[in-house]
C-alpha cells in the first residue's frame, strides 16, 4: 500500500485547479480501503472519481481517496430488464456508450455526462428529463467506520433533485463502489424536454432508437456546453431553482419570456442558464474567471483562474439573481 504525499490536483478536476492533496491514495477494491483504514487517520479526508462536480478554491490538507474500481458486468436479467453493474471509477459516458452498444435501454439521455458512476447516485446526475434514480437499482458502499460494505437500495439512497443522502445525512462516511442500473429491454423514449425533437428532426431520424436520442443529447450538448479538455469548467455551477407556482406565475407577468417546467410534486423549476443570461452575465470575463460565452450556467477557467476567483464569481451572479428576480441560485458544484 502506498500513500503519496504533496500531489498535485490538476490531473483530477475538471476546473483545472492546481491544488495540492497532502495525502494522496488511489484503490480498487474494498480490501485496499480497509487496510487504509486500519492504518490511516480518515477525519479529513474526500473522495475523487472524475472530479467534474469539486472547485478546489486552496490545497487539501488532508487525504484524497480516488476511486479506481472498475468493471462492467451484466449480472442478471427477468421478462424486462438488464441489470448491469458498474465500478464506481469507471467514466459514466463509457458505461452509457456500452450499454447502447448492446441496446439495453434507460440511459441514453444521461449521455455525455461527465464524471464517474460512482459520483452519480452522490448528485442523483439527471439530464433531458431522466435522472439516475429512474435506472437505477442498487449500489455497494463502503462504510469508512465499519469497514463494512453496504448494500442501498433506491429508497435507502434518498434521491432528490441533484440529491442523496450522500450529500447531507452520510457525507464523508461511505466510499460508493458499484452501481447496479435496471435497463429496460423495451424502450421508453424521453424526447420531449429541452431541444431534442427539434435536433432529431436535423438528424433526419425516422426510425426512433435509444442510439438516435443519445446522439441528439450529445449533438445538443456539445454545442452548448465546453469541452473541459479545452476550456476547463464543471459544467453546470447552479441547480435548476423551484419554486411555487404561485411564485413563478407572480414572475411570469414581470418576464413574459421566464421558462418553467412541471414538476410532478407541484412546483416549477426554472431555467437557471436563462436568469443568470437576463442578468447580464453570458459571456462575461474577469481575468480567466468567466461565463461561458453558449451557456451563462457554466462556469470556466480560461487558463490561470483560481478557485477563489471562481467562487467569487458565482456569489456575484447569485446575487444579482436574487436582487432581479428574487430566487435563490444553489450551487451544484462542491467547493473544497
Amino acid at each position: 500500500m502506498q500513500i503519496q504525499e504533496n500531489v498535485s490536483l490538476r490531473p483530477y478536476n475538471t476546473f483545472g485547479m492546481d491544488a495540492q492533496a497532502r495525502w494522496f491514495y488511489s484503490f480498487s477494491d474494498a480490501e485496499q480501503l480497509t487496510e487504509l483504514v486500519n492504518r490511516q487517520d480518515m477525519r479529513n479526508m474526500l473522495v475523487l472519481g472524475g472530479g467534474s462536480n469539486v472547485l478546489f478554491t486552496g490545497n487539501f490538507n488532508g487525504l484524497v481517496l480516488f476511486n479506481g474500481v472498475k468493471g462492467i458486468d451484466l449480472i442478471k436479467e427477468d421478462e424486462n430488464h438488464f441489470y448491469v453493474r458498474a465500478g464506481g471509477g469507471e467514466n459514466w459516458h463509457h458505461v452509457v456508450l456500452y450499454c447502447l452498444q448492446r441496446n439495453w435501454a434507460g440511459v441514453e439521455n444521461l449521455s455525455l455526462i461527465p464524471g464517474s458512476v460512482g459520483a452519480g447516485p452522490i448528485q442523483n446526475i439527471g439530464a433531458y428529463g431522466v435522472e439516475l434514480k429512474e435506472v437505477f437499482y442498487e449500489l455497494e458502499a463502503f462504510h469508512l467506520k465499519d469497514r463494512k460494505v453496504h448494500a442501498f437500495s433506491v429508497n435507502d439512497c434518498g434521491f432528490g433533485y441533484r440529491d442523496s443522502v450522500f450529500k447531507n445525512k452520510f457525507r464523508n462516511q461511505y466510499v460508493i463502489m458499484n452501481v447496479t442500473l435496471r435497463l429496460n429491454k423495451i424502450p421508453v423514449f424521453h424526447t420531449g424536454y429541452g431541444a431534442i425533437e427539434e435536433e432529431l428532426r436535423k438528424m433526419n431520424v425516422n426510425n426512433l432508437t435509444i442510439q438516435a436520442i443519445s446522439q441528439a443529447v450529445i449533438n445538443i450538448r456539445s454545442s452548448k456546453l465546453p469541452d473541459p479538455a479545452k476550456i476547463a469548467n464543471a459544467g453546470s455551477f447552479f441547480k435548476n431553482p423551484q419554486v411555487p407556482v404561485t411564485i413563478f406565475d407572480s414572475l411570469l407577468k414581470k418576464f413574459p419570456g421566464l421558462p418553467g417546467y412541471k414538476n410532478p410534486g407541484g412546483s416549477i423549476k426554472l431555467a437557471a442558464g436563462w436568469l443568470i443570461e437576463e442578468c447580464g452575465w453570458k459571456g462575461y470575463r474577469k481575468g480567466d474567471a468567466g461565463c461561458h460565452e453558449r451557456q451563462a450556467l457554466v462556469l470556466v477557467n480560461y487558463g490561470h483562474a483560481t478557485g477563489k476567483e471562481i467562487l467569487g464569481l458565482s456569489d456575484e451572479i447569485a446575487r444579482s439573481v436574487k436582487i432581479k428576480f428574487g430566487v435563490e441560485l444553489e450551487r451544484e458544484v462542491n467547493v473544497v
